[in-house]
């Protein structure tokens, strides 16, 4: 009876035979590993977040088909004297429409691109923006814009498909321009801080969900959104002081432990403060501009915010 060890050596010798006589394998090249790299982190990263190419693709358009909505109902409601009373002037007016048409074109190119995918695109919802007059348009227009650029800037390290992500970066640098020309207009600042802000889907999402009424069957996204937070009564989120203290409100206030300033330029993306729903909590000091905050259940010393510990928000902040 042959031992365990020979068999074991046959065994052995015959896979190296098999490996020898089999074709080679071409190795990859420095680049096509740094490629074949991004690809994984790419793929962990959406897989992790629960989303595919297409899922992100969705996303985008839902934002985009409320941006088109935006502008499309409130030019249709407010007249360009109601702007030109504001103080705009006949080519700001132009270019607050071109941002609307740009909208539309975005629409018609991520609609294209999931029905290659195979996929059926979401379809636009009833929305409620709760503009009463052109100056209220023109103060959510600076919000909707700052948050389509951190949507996408989020959303940039989920895309495995490169082409898809050249395609969405494409969109952000147009995004940005409206940004800019958004703010400008409300005679707010035009670039209140050196960096933009990344958020993720879910928290876009939350942004976006009060302006969202309804939405055809099929075309409700996977996210869900965190439960809403606010200034408390009496408070104001606007030109907020660093170090100051601020008192928020919350269904969900009661268990969270800290409140997260998140923001472009600063180590890891968020900075953390200590909450108590009685006490409130302090803004950091060094912040500045377009600040989302929420509130969370741990404060991670390396700066990342991560879904998982959101309890709610984000609600936009202006600190001065």
């Amino acid at each position: 009876m042959p031992s365990i060890m020979k068999t074991l050596g046959a065994v052995v010798a015959g896979l190296a035979a098999i490996a020898s006589a089999a074709p080679a394998v071409p190795k990859f090249t420095a680049n096509q590993m740094k490629i074949h790299q991004f690809m994984k982190r790419q793929n962990a990263l959406a897989a992790a977040a629960g989303l595919s190419d297409p899922d992100i693709l969705q996303f985008a358009l839902t934002l985009e088909l409320l941006e088109e909505a935006f502008y499309r109902e409130g030019f249709a409601k407010f007249p360009a004297s109601d702007f030109q009373a504001l103080g705009l002037t006949t080519e700001q007016i132009t270019d607050l429409q071109r941002i609307g048409k740009t909208e539309e074109e975005h629409v018609v190119l991520l609609q294209g691109a999931l029905a290659q995918a195979g996929a059926r695109p979401v379809q636009a919802c009833q929305y409620n923006f709760g503009f009463t007059d052109a100056a209220g348009m023109l103060a959510t227009a600076a919000v909707l814009e700052n948050v389509g650029v951190s949507a996408y800037l989020g959303a940039a390290k989920l895309v495995a498909d490169p082409n898809i992500l050249t395609t969405a970066g494409s969109i952000l640098t147009v995004e940005a321009r409206h940004q800019t020309l958004a703010r400008t207009i409300a005679k707010v600042v035009a670039v209140p801080q050196g960096f933009d802000t990344p958020l993720s889907p879910q928290q876009v999402f939350s942004l976006a969900a009060p302006f969202i009424a309804s939405c055809p069957e099929g075309s409700n996204l996977i996210l869900t959104a965190f439960p809403t937070l606010a200034m408390a009564e009496g408070q104001s989120a606007q030109a907020i002081q660093a170090g100051a203290t601020i008192q928020l409100q919350s269904d969900a206030a009661a268990n969270a432990a800290f409140c997260a300033f998140t923001t472009g330029g600063i180590p890891g993306g968020t900075a953390f403060t200590k909450f108590t729903a009685g006490e409130g909590c302090v803004v950091p000091q060094n912040l500045a501009g377009i600040v989302y905050v929420n509130l969370a259940s741990a404060g991670p010393l390396n700066g990342q915010l991560t879904d998982d510990i959101i309890l709610a928000g984000p609600m936009v902040m202006q600190v001065s």
